[in-house]
């Protein structure tokens, strides 16, 4: 396995991040722990999750805490990433980015997973009615206190980047060290702003989604074969896309890889992206995820998928501000 580092952090990460969203709603709590040991003999050491997932509120953590109570060396080999922005009840203040929510958040947060500290502690949203001088004083405090060590975004647009940074800045603390967005072939929105921002101010981009919901990973064979799953979920937004899709497998078949790997080891090709988020609900699915950090795409590839999935650049092939400048 090899590791890289988050963004400009000296923090080591492997290349795929084990996404936790299906622990609880549809992997159960066993399968959820026997796809984290799998992930730690293969040498995953990324996990991200959020206060809000599982179903219940607070469940894929806890489901994690447990894991990690079994002992063996799993918290310690683990690089621990979670989130707090949504509302966990219906009271004031129990969610958003107030220094009142950042504290009890996090507090929550480590004792449904049976932890003293957070490795990165990311806010899920942007919180446009909480200053950033509040937030970062939220965020000092608990990195003072040792719970968390560092901290990241989720969902951010580029100027918000910029705009936590240069307040970070002010304050003489390190800020972000990493952004996580929604980026795979068929949304590529973020490399208008986002990735020029992040590559500005040495943030890893940790794409979710990486395969547009199943989309990309071979949901039109899949639909022929009877096979259910996420792509063929929707078979009105199956429809939508198909003529793309055709010529994508097609693609695939011809380089002899799977639609899944290709998507994913593109991501692995773009400029500040450290680890996409895998979301296997079990270790069957997790193993072919590997698959992908052994494909080499070449540039004759890079550019037909260029040609299947253009960038978002309505003048030209470069990013904000030629974009829409010169």
């Amino acid at each position: 396995m090899e590791y890289r580092h988050l963004g400009r952090s000296g923090l080591r990460v492997s290349p795929l991040c084990l996404g936790t969203m299906n622990f609880g709603p549809r992997t159960t709590e066993a399968d959820s722990h026997t796809v984290m040991d799998a992930a730690h003999e293969h040498g995953l050491n990324f996990f991200d999750t959020a206060n809000g997932y599982g179903g219940t509120k607070g469940l894929t953590e806890e489901i994690i805490g447990r894991w990690f109570a079994r002992g063996g060396g799993r918290r310690e080999k683990t690089v621990l990433a979670t989130k707090l922005y949504g509302d966990m009840t219906d009271w004031p203040n129990d969610g958003k980015l107030s220094a009142y929510n950042i504290r009890q958040a996090c507090d929550a947060s480590l004792k449904r997973l049976q932890t003293d500290h957070i490795d990165l502690y990311q806010m899920h949203h942007v919180d446009r009615a909480t200053p950033w001088e509040e937030i970062w004083e939220g965020m000092s405090v608990l990195r003072q206190q040792g719970k968390i060590l560092y901290a990241g975004s989720s969902n951010f647009a580029g100027w918000h980047l910029a705009t936590a940074q240069a307040s970070a800045a002010e304050r003489g603390i390190v800020g972000l060290i990493s952004e996580q967005s929604l980026y795979n072939l068929m949304s590529r929105w973020v490399e208008l702003e986002v990735l020029p921002a992040a590559e500005h101010y040495g943030l890893g981009v940790i794409p979710w989604s990486p395969l547009a919901s199943g989309l990309l990973g071979g949901a039109l064979a899949k639909l022929a074969a009877g096979v259910e799953g996420r792509g063929t979920s929707n078979p009105e937004n199956l429809e939508k896309h198909r003529p793309v899709l055709e010529q994508y497998e097609a693609f695939c078949a011809d380089l002899g890889a799977d639609p899944a790997d290709v998507g994913i080891a593109w991501l692995l090709t773009r400029p500040a992206v450290t680890a996409p988020i895998i979301g296997p609900r079990t270790v069957e699915q997790l193993t072919n995820s590997l698959r992908a950090l052994d494909l080499v795409l070449d540039q004759a590839a890079l550019d037909r998928l260029d040609e299947l999935f253009p960038a978002p650049f309505p003048n030209g092939s470069k990013p904000a501000p030629e974009a829409y400048a010169w």
